[in-house]
């Protein structure tokens, strides 16, 4: 379904771009604007841009937006490639905890896995940002604050995340806007459905390098979904012994089709020593298993979060002298994550398992793949598919 829509307003702030509103005089995806020049109004056609956007639980269309326009220290970037992950889904089905903190809500666009070709700056940008191909950070701090000021932007109080937070538009839309400060280049080698794999590959790079793991120590990584994948091929890149644990034997069994050996379910799981564990999953239960596995003295790994309260006794955390680390977020790690996808010691893209275009999103966040896709967990979007 399409919707066509206008924003006839002066720019609006990040949390109102794309808005929908109602139509006065628009032709098919051009935009009529009135401006006043020298006296006359002059008419203006600009040409809108398609975005997807989740107008409620289970309630999704493509419609024509407004494009954006970069404001001081800001680009336009043209969108080649976003990844759909699980977040989206929750907004597609309402279970996203910021709908239910007033931190984001419907009408939403969604998207925060992308890359892309800078097509436009705002003034104060580096001019040589134009025409380079970029991927970014989700994290947009509002670099004032003592936490931004001391690098840790992604935790900002008032932070927007690209596609969820706070009404900055996301990627699965021809064009986005950003911040030139949040910009990653990507080298000519690196491909744009390995540049839209750059942003939950810098969540699993800072998630390895909080276990702080030494080469050939065991890495146990629950939930092989897209971040635990990545988090296992890192984590044997910098030369751990990497064991997966699932629930799901067709999960499982790709796992082991993209060369991992080490495959578990909870009940064939052997009894080694874990030198750190690593949990990518969903599950409430699993961050308490974390504790439960992990050496005396080591670390455990939290990344995924379940979608209700985890319990864990603290006192085996303490009794055990385990350090539990937390990562929210790839800010900081996509730097790294680009060397490693460049110089081939991780390659990611036997994870996507289809390309589609912007209308065949809402199949793929309720739940709908085709059977030709298998079991690699990524699907990736083509806006201009």
């Amino acid at each position: 379904m399409r919707a066509v829509c206008q924003d006839a307003d002066a720019e609006p702030p990040p949390a109102a771009f794309g808005t929908p509103r109602s139509s006065r005089d628009v032709h098919d995806r051009d935009q009529v604007r009135y401006t006043l020049d020298h006296g006359f109004f002059r008419r203006v056609r600009r040409r809108l841009v398609r975005a997807f956007v989740i107008t409620g639980p289970g309630a999704a269309e493509v419609q024509d937006v407004a494009p954006p326009r970069p404001r001081p220290g800001e680009v336009v970037v043209d969108v080649a490639r976003a990844g759909v992950c699980g977040t989206d889904v929750e907004f597609f089905t309402g279970e996203m905890s910021y709908l239910h903190t007033g931190q984001a809500r419907y009408p939403i666009r969604i998207g925060h896995e992308w890359s892309g070709t800078v097509s436009a700056l705002g003034d104060g940008v580096d001019p040589s940002w134009l025409g380079r191909r970029v991927t970014g950070d989700t994290m947009l701090g509002c670099g004032r604050c003592a936490r931004c000021l001391s690098g840790r932007q992604h935790v900002c109080a008032d932070r927007y995340e690209i596609g969820v937070r706070n009404g900055w538009p996301g990627a699965l839309a021809e064009q986005l806007p950003v911040p030139a400060r949040a910009l990653q280049a990507l080298p000519d080698d690196l491909d744009v459905a390995l540049g839209a794999l750059v942003e939950p590959g810098g969540n699993a790079l800072r998630a390895v390098l909080g276990a702080g793991l030494r080469p050939g120590e065991r890495l146990l990584v629950m939930g092989p979904g897209t971040i635990g994948l990545l988090a296992a091929k890192i984590g044997a890149a910098h030369g751990a012994e990497v064991h997966l644990l699932g629930r799901d034997r067709a999960t499982l069994d790709f796992a082991a089709s993209i060369g991992f050996e080490h495959v578990w379910t909870r009940d064939t799981l052997p009894g080694l020593p874990y030198d750190a564990v690593l949990d990518a999953s969903n599950a409430a239960a699993l961050p308490a298993l974390a504790v439960e596995l992990v050496e005396p003295g080591r670390r455990v790994v939290y990344i995924g979060i379940a979608g209700q309260p985890s319990l864990l006794d603290t006192r085996e955390l303490a009794l055990k002298d385990v350090t539990a680390v937390g990562v929210l977020s790839a800010s900081g790690g996509l730097a790294g994550t680009v060397e490693l996808y460049a110089s081939g010691a991780v390659d990611p893209r036997p994870l996507v398992a289809a390309t589609v275009g912007l209308d065949e999103v809402a199949g793929v966040l309720a739940g709908r793949r085709r059977p030709e896709w298998g079991a690699a967990p990524k699907i990736q979007v083509d806006p201009r598919r």
